[in-house]
């Protein structure tokens, strides 16, 4: 029985046989404010290549009250297995089909959300992958797009927006009917509903004789917090920057961007109506990192409505299409884009999204950048560090390999080609090679179509008196990790080598050499007889996709200069560098420590700065020998104590550090500090104490057993809004007694009834590293349940449950023995078995990394 897969051979077979021209879909939503179920009314146009055949239409829903097919009635026995079989088809096709469909509170499909502020019902659509089918019964597989129409039903006051324009409602009483113009051919899963008495802010976007309508919705509970001006600035200047490198205008007819409640992803890229996580609204003081991360956000979500929306993937295999180049196109632009704010954003990329990729490709799931997908289970957990952030990184490189004239020329033929079409690997690449001159085939086999990561050290020789007598640069590919696909390879790769000397207390670059490497050993006869620097950076600018590492000369300098470099990238570099050595166990948990109090002090990025913070706060918990453990987290919570102190008052780096001492203080002296600054007895100059700080400072005194239940309530009776109740729900799960856990436990996974962002909250409780001793029971209590989570709860749900409840803190060979054991006899699912395989893997790395730092 498929269930709700789709396998890719099923979709291959139907896309032969059908032409979708039109769905006519009409939503009575008048039920919202009570949930349920709502009616869905569908009528789908479509042609048939052999009469006759038959096919099948997709659809998620409790019951199905009517199928008629060619003015036929269908028994309703023909809804099964979360399809309806569509027998004896004829040449040109019409099925009406009338379902009670069902909101949920797992992000998926249609989300019903009731704000605690107001009272009210909001609600949204999310159909990446394949969730349409739980709204409208649709062909759901990319390419078989079709124009839709949406007429929607909803209680009087409400706000619909759908792809198309908001029409003026009609009706009277109670409720009113929108109708909505039909789309441009799309995928189901761009399209979209909100509905709900959202609050919105418009602009327009002018470009000579273009006009395009701009919108910005967020919850009334929000509306205090929307900086829509700002938001509308970043949009716009995408709009410019897309329209002039993509030679293609705007292809929808306005574009709304909607902050939605209980949002799983960062956004989705529906056209013309981008729904975002409302927690972009910042309610309380934030670091601009915060606000560079948003514009990317919506920078990428843009870009989509030409990656993905008027050309899309033909099936998930080439999901890269979408989100490398929309990961790329949000950096390029932020980089270049005249007047943008963070034109430093290949740093934040180096720093953030690299890391994500580096991390993700050296886990056994580790895939090529076209991945091969069987079914819809595959791609679900196919949104990943590679589909995203590794692809972008070998986008960079082959700019630089074909350049960038030459590659937005190419993509320029590609929009046009294949506008409102779908598209293959050998469809871009082939206006690439077009536009360039280039054949590209060999570099895809190398980039696209293999797995894995390479490594680059430098090879060097000095002479007594400091002159360089060789050098060369050395290429490594390590064996993929056990159960990965494939073989490691060695690729070309486009570097730069940057050379840095000491001046005046900065690290300043002196010459920069390019080159290509390719093979195990490439000479660099350019630094032979010159005087060796301070730093000899491999991969400056981060031109390529590879680990890098430094000789032993420039690692001791970087390690007492690292925040003396007067650029932001090669210090990011430097950073992501160290931090890999150290996941990889070359660099001890210590000395790793060592280096970041040293680098921190002058680290100017902030973006920069939290991510260490992060990586720092994990390295201790899981790479530390655990003999060693307690005295590394003292040192790093005193160290973020006196930060905290010494930061510039109202600052950046001063809230960063007040949330690091928050999620590190250990000694009395330093959680009196917390409980000080939450009654207020304590102050600091210029850090506010907001709402969020409050939460973080609460959670820790929790966790550590100096507040209780009351203080919780204390709190949420000052923040009683849904954000709040997450931080209670964090709160509780986190306090230090076997009862709380187990409360927890039984909250996520012996019941099915919290939202996807309140049981989120609880299993962030939940796992607390300090708390080993009370969570130990529940690896084995983990093992029984999680087979029946994945075929029992939705993907969204079980996943969060999979990948968080894991006995990621019970770092042990028993842990890999446990897991082992449950792999061997659960026969697992494929995407089942690929999430707790990749955990195991956090396990394995730890145990090394605590092996290389005893």
């Amino acid at each position: 029985m498929p269930g709700t897969n789709l396998t890719r051979e099923e979709a291959r077979t139907r896309a032969a046989l059908l032409h979708v021209e039109a769905y006519d879909v009409e939503l009575d939503l008048s039920s919202a404010r009570d949930g349920g179920t709502f009616r869905s009314t569908t009528v789908v146009r479509f042609t048939a290549t052999e009469p006759g055949a038959s096919t099948f239409i997709d659809l998620v829903a409790p019951a199905v009250s009517e199928i008629v097919l060619n003015g036929r009635a269908l028994p309703l026995e023909n809804f099964a297995d979360s399809r309806i079989a569509l027998p004896d088809l004829a040449a040109e096709n019409e099925l009406r089909v009338v379902a009670d469909c069902a909101y949920t509170n797992t992000g998926e499909g249609l989300h019903r959300f009731v704000d605690p502020a107001d009272g009210e019902t909001y609600l949204y659509t999310q159909f990446e992958v394949a969730d349409a089918r739980r709204v409208f019964p649709n062909f759901e597989q990319p390419d078989l797009k079709a124009a839709f129409s949406f007429t929607v039903t909803a209680p009087a006051g409400w706000v619909v927006v759908s792809n198309s324009p908001t029409p003026e409602p009609t009706g009277d009483g109670d409720t009113r009917v929108w109708k909505f113009e039909p789309t441009p051919r799309m995928s189901t899963y761009i399209t979209a509903l909100v509905a709900g008495p959202y609050v919105g802010v418009f602009d327009t976007y002018q470009n000579g004789a273009q006009s395009v309508p701009l919108g910005v919705y967020c919850r009334p509970s929000l509306r205090e917090f929307l900086d829509a001006d700002a938001i509308f600035a970043v949009t716009k200047q995408g709009f410019d920057y897309f329209q002039d490198k993509f030679d293609f205008a705007y292809p929808f007819a306005k574009y709304d961007q909607l902050f939605v409640p209980e949002f799983n992803a960062g956004a989705m890229e529906n056209a013309g109506a981008v729904t975002l996580r409302d927690q972009y609204v910042f309610r309380s003081k934030v670091t601009d990192a915060s606000y560079e991360l948003r514009a990317a956000t919506i920078l990428h979500e843009l870009a989509h409505m030409w990656f993905g929306d008027l050309v899309t993937m033909e099936w998930w295999n080439d999901l890269w299409l979408n989100e490398s180049f929309a990961t790329f196109a949000e950096a390029v632009c932020q980089a270049e884009a005249p007047g943008s704010r963070w034109p430093h954003s290949w740093t934040t990329f180096a720093n953030q999204m690299k890391t994500w990729a580096y991390r993700q490709d050296q886990l056994p799931s580790t895939h090529p950048i076209m991945a091969e997908i069987n079914d819809l289970e595959d791609v679900q957990v196919n949104f990943d560090g590679i589909t995203y952030a590794k692809g972008a990184s070998v986008l960079k490189q082959l700019v630089a390999y074909v350049g960038q004239d030459a590659f937005f020329q190419g993509v320029r033929a590609y929009f046009k080609r294949h506008a409102w079409g779908n598209t293959r690997l050998t469809d871009l690449l082939g206006a690439l090679e077009e536009a360039s001159g280039r054949d590209l085939r060999t570099w895809s086999k190398a980039w696209l179509e293999t797995a894995g990561i390479n490594v680059l050290r430098p090879a060097i020789e000095v002479s007594a008196d400091g002159v360089i007598e060789s050098f060369a640069v050395l290429q490594e590919a390590p064996a993929l990790p056990a159960g990965a696909r494939g073989e490691a390879v060695l690729r070309p790769h486009r570097i730069a080598i940057g050379l840095y000397e000491l001046v005046d207390g900065d690290l300043v670059r002196t010459d920069r050499i390019e080159l290509d490497v390719d093979g195990e050993r490439t000479e660099v006869p350019q630094l032979v007889g010159r005087r060796r620097p301070a730093v000899l950076l491999l991969n400056d600018d981060d031109l390529s996709y590879a680990k890098v590492r430094l000789d032993a000369d420039s690692l001791a300098v970087v390690t007492e200069h690292l925040g003396d470099f007067t650029d932001s990238l090669p210090r990011a570099l430097c950073w992501a560098s160290a931090w890999d050595m150290t996941r990889d166990g070359e660099l001890a948990t210590r000395d790793y420590l060592s280096l970041a109090l040293s680098g921190l002090r002058r680290e100017s990025d902030i973006g920069v700065v939290q991510s260490v913070h992060r990586q720092v706060k994990l390295a201790l918990e899981m790479y530390a020998d655990p003999a060693w453990r307690e005295t590394g987290l003292q040192r790093w919570a005193a160290a973020a104590e006196a930060a905290l102190l010494d930061a510039p008052a109202g600052s950046d780096h001063q809230l960063a550090w007040a949330r690091a001492l928050a999620g590190s203080a250990r000694t009395d002296g330093q959680l009196d500090l917390l409980a000080g600054l939450l009654d207020g007895s304590r102050t600091v100059e210029g850090l506010a104490v907001d709402t969020e700080l409050r939460w973080t400072l609460l959670g820790r005194l929790v966790a550590t057993g100096r507040a209780d239940e009351a203080a919780i309530e204390a709190e949420l009776a000052r923040d009683n809004t849904s954000s709040g109740q997450e931080h209670a729900a964090t709160c509780r799960a986190a306090r230090p007694t076997a009862e709380a856990k187990a409360e927890a436990w039984a909250s996520v996974v012996e019941s099915d009834t919290l939202t996807n962002y309140v049981q989120e909250a609880v299993i962030a409780g939940f796992q607390q590293p300090d708390q080993r001793d009370l969570l130990a029971p529940y690896a084995e209590k983990y093992f029984a349940a999680v087979k029946q989570v994945w075929e029992t709860r939705s993907h969204e749900i079980s996943q969060q449950i999979i990948g968080g409840l894991y006995p990621a803190y019970a770092v042990s060979q028993a842990t890999l023995d446990a897991t082992d054991a449950w792999l061997a006899q659960a026969d697992p699912a494929p995407a089942l078995r690929r999430q707790v395989v990749e955990a195991r893997a956090g396990i394995e790395r730890a145990l090394k990394a605590q092996a290389a730092d005893r």
